[in-house]
């Protein structure tokens, strides 16, 4: 006697009861799988491009806007600062590295982005093709960039003012890509790099060519014989502390001193994953509780099942079957169904993280694409394995419990 096929067929020959036994436990399975997957991706993604960053300095606003678009160009920018306050805090002794941000265009909805090479270096993003953009109007793009838009070195390209259009295109001033970095998985990949006097140019502020040189030398703290221009502005400074006693005191001093804004990256990020936890807790919450309904719906499956069938069980032990293998016949069925509900319901959470994936590159160009099966699923399947084990559990040790002379004599 094969209690496989047996299982399978009583399975299939309750078609509805069983699809719904199924569906539940697959809606359950998925909803937890995609919550694991989104939650790893996600933590990735914001540990990977904060890394080293201890605070973002940038126009007054909210903290988080400021983090999220200076760090992870998410966000517009809460404004502009000048220069020449930014070149203070980067001479100041508690600061060990300062990277200067300037924003505001786009090409193709990718973010143009005005920095030195601390920026690039900081990521660990390195040129593949060419070389590091050098003076105004060059650009070193991010390999996604590179690959979507189509963009080589030696091609020229306008940006266009904003984040996410190309409708006011700076046509009189074109940029010249010098090279394409490696891919290396940060928000490097997603962004068009270029000096910082690019940015200024384009907007007016300078068309000198040489002006490229003295605003680097300004923004590494150099000396420069130029006097401070009020029309200079930057749109962000990402810092890192040389020592725990920036974070105390230099914060506090530059919001009650200055027209700037201190960010704390951790404090921000960690507020940013509590808001997103409770969410994140209630979807798990509900999943677990579908799980739960889903055992339920196999416990009355089979314990109607049972009481249909007593008769037919009757027959089969009078023909020498024996009551535990009937209960593990039975015990199968639950089983099969919470293979099955985790199987459709791991697929269901790729084809969740996949259309998430997509969302997330139309707007924000980041990807989502590591599909590969989580060391917490496996301990999810021998969740679900145990539930359909328990709720096919209960009603089957009724098998025990008939009566066989009676039954078939009421037959």
């Amino acid at each position: 006697m094969n209690l496989f096929k047996i299982s399978w067929a009583n399975l299939k020959d309750k078609k509805l009861n069983s699809f719904l036994s199924a569906l539940l436990m697959t809606l359950g399975i998925g909803i937890i799988s995609l919550l694991l997957l989104l939650n790893k991706q996600l933590d990735e993604q914001f540990r990977r491009n904060i890394k080293g960053i201890d605070m973002v300095i940038g126009a007054k606003g909210s903290p988080l806007q400021l983090i999220l678009s200076s760090i992870y160009q998410i966000d517009s920018p809460t404004g502009n600062v000048s220069l020449a306050e930014a070149q203070r805090i980067i001479k100041n002794p508690l600061v060990k590295m300062a990277i200067p941000l300037a924003m505001g265009d786009n090409y193709m909805s990718y973010r143009i982005v005005g920095t030195n090479a601390k920026y690039p270096n900081h990521f660990e993003a390195k040129v593949k093709d060419g070389r590091l953009f050098e003076t105004t109007m060059e650009a070193t793009i991010g390999a996604k960039v590179a690959r979507v838009t189509g963009l080589k070195v030696g091609d020229v390209f306008s940006g266009a003012h904003g984040f996410d259009n190309m409708d006011d295109v700076h046509g009189d001033k074109k940029y010249k890509v010098v090279g394409v970095f490696e891919t290396n998985n940060s928000v490097v990949d997603q962004l068009i790099l270029t000096d910082i006097s690019s940015v200024w140019s384009i907007h007016e502020h300078t068309d000198e060519p040489g002006k490229g040189a003295n605003v680097t030398s300004m923004l590494t703290g150099g000396d420069s014989t130029e006097k401070d221009d009020p029309s200079q502005e930057i749109t962000s400074l990402l810092v890192k502390f040389r020592n725990p006693m920036g974070m105390v005191a230099l914060p506090r001093f530059i919001n009650e001193n200055t027209k700037m804004q201190a960010a704390s990256v951790a404090f921000e990020i960690n507020r940013l994953f509590s808001m997103l936890g409770v969410g994140i807790d209630t979807l798990r919450a509900i999943a677990l509780i579908i799980i739960l309904i889903a055992g339920v719906s196999v416990f009355v499956s089979l314990y109607n099942s049972l009481k249909e069938r007593k008769y037919e069980m009757a027959l089969m032990l009078s023909m020498g079957a024996t009551r535990t293998k009937l209960f593990i016949m039975l015990l199968l069925e639950g089983i099969m169904l919470a293979v099955v509900g985790y199987g459709a319901g791991v697929l269901l959470s790729r084809v969740g993280l996949w259309l998430f994936s997509r969302a997330a590159e139309s707007d924000y160009h980041y990807s989502f694409a590591d599909f590969s099966l989580l060391p917490e699923e496996i301990w999810l399947f021998g969740g679900a394995i145990l539930l359909g084990i328990l709720a096919a559990a209960i009603p089957s040790l009724g098998i025990y419990r008939i009566n066989l002379s009676r039954t078939l004599a009421e037959e």
